[in-house]
């Protein structure tokens, strides 16, 4: 009896964090919304294979670095069966900066061959069949959908999003996967997206790693980081 009163008292516990995490969570979001309206996708893409490529690309690399490099990239392999043919080496000297170009040129190779003998030469529009791409994880369908096609399975999770929902202290997790669990359950799906634009260009702005400006947050009263100094 006893133990059976103590799982209930705990699962009104969490009932009662989820939802005030949730409340909290849709107060940052609208605050954020309000200081960054006009945020997008900050990568330059035409189609949706630019887009995965570009994504596969920002992995461990700045998004702006990533616009230096694919305006040559894509002058010269434009689509996906361009891309699946390429040379190989030539591919690697045109990513070269965006680091780890080896494996990442192998990545976009392997993808968009697999996109023209599989898909018909079109980026499919499912997170499994997205997954089953090489280089392809959560984070990167989620953009692919979100961007490419406007469909929203889930919250896509980076560093800033990862660093800044754990600082406001929306997930105590470290994996992405599970920090995306934690965060499609406290937001409504319709700004699963926005949450995370929203939360890069904060966290680009304001919230460095290094030297986070709390003086100037607008989320300040929300963060738990702070709290805990």
């Amino acid at each position: 009896m006893a133990t059976r009163k103590l799982a209930a008292a705990e699962s009104r516990y969490n009932d009662t964090r989820r939802e005030a995490d949730s409340t909290r969570a849709i107060a940052i979001l609208t605050r954020l919304k309000r200081e960054y309206p006009d945020a997008t996708c900050s990568l330059n893409y035409q189609t949706p294979v630019q887009l995965l490529v570009a994504t596969i690309l920002s992995a461990q690399c700045t998004d702006e670095r990533v616009n230096q490099v694919t305006p040559a990239l894509f002058a010269r392999f434009p689509d996906a069966p361009a891309l699946a043919a390429a040379d190989r080496a030539e591919l690697e000297t045109l990513i070269r900066s965006t680091g780890f170009y080896r494996n990442k040129a192998k990545n976009i190779q392997g993808a968009c061959q697999k996109i023209v003998t599989e898909f018909k030469g079109e980026v499919p529009r499912s997170m499994p069949e997205l997954l089953s791409l090489p280089g392809v994880a959560r984070k990167t369908a989620n953009v692919v959908l979100a961007h490419a096609f406007g469909i929203l399975e889930g919250v896509t999770v980076d560093t800033h999003v990862k660093r800044l929902s754990q600082r406001l202290g929306l997930t105590e997790n470290t994996d992405p996967v599970r920090i995306e669990r934690d965060l499609m359950a406290l937001l409504p799906q319709p700004d699963w997206e926005n949450w995370s634009i929203r939360l890069i260009y904060h966290g680009r702005a304001v919230c460095n790693a290094r030297k986070p400006k709390c003086e100037v947050c607008v989320l300040a009263d929300l963060c738990l980081g702070r709290e805990r100094g």
